[in-house]
Formats: structure tokens, sequence, C-alpha cells
């Protein structure tokens, strides 16, 4: 006797061509987006542009721009890592596809 497999419910997000799936992926890409800029921000504006002004204020004992080019932003990354994974579950189980 075979068991009884049944088959999951269809999901609309994963449809792309839906409209929940165009609104799943608009709000994913549109999270992705904002989290590069915050990272560019804190990478090439604080590290680079910045330099100069923040080369007089220290943070542990090292100029606060090497600080930004060197570990603020790795560190900033890591936090965007969290908070998007942390998103997109929200945004998962608001569109029905969370595991």
């Amino acid at each position: 006797m075979e068991p009884d497999l049944q088959t999951p419910p269809e999901r609309a997000a994963y449809d792309y061509n839906s409209p929940a799936g165009k609104a799943y992926w608009r709000k994913n890409i549109t999270l992705i987006i904002g989290l590069l800029v915050v990272w560019a921000l804190v990478s090439f504006v604080a590290g680079i542009l910045l330099a100069e002004p923040l080369a007089d204020i220290n943070f542990f004992s090292v100029p606060l721009s090497f600080w930004f080019a060197h570990q603020g932003s790795i560190v900033v990354f890591v936090i965007l890592i969290f908070v998007y994974a942390r998103w997109m579950d929200r945004i998962d189980k608001e569109f029905d596809v969370h595991e």
C-alpha cells in the first residue's frame, strides 16, 4: 500500500508573474537595494569621502576614518546580514512562503 502523499499547496509568491509574486519580489529587491545603499554610505562616504574630517577623531586609538574604511564596513556588513535575514523572515511570512 502506498502512503497518501499530499502535494503542498500552491503559493502565489512562487509564481513570478502573479500579482503576489511581483509584490513579493518588489519588496525583496527594495530591501536589498536599501541595505546596499546603507553599506555603500558607510564604506565609501564615511571611509573615503569623509576621511579628512574624520581623521581628527580617534576611535580605539586610531583615526575614525581608518576604522570605517577597514573594520567599520565589515562590521556594518555583518549587521546588515542579520537585518536582512530577520526582515526577509517577516516578508516570507507575509506572503506565506516561510519555512
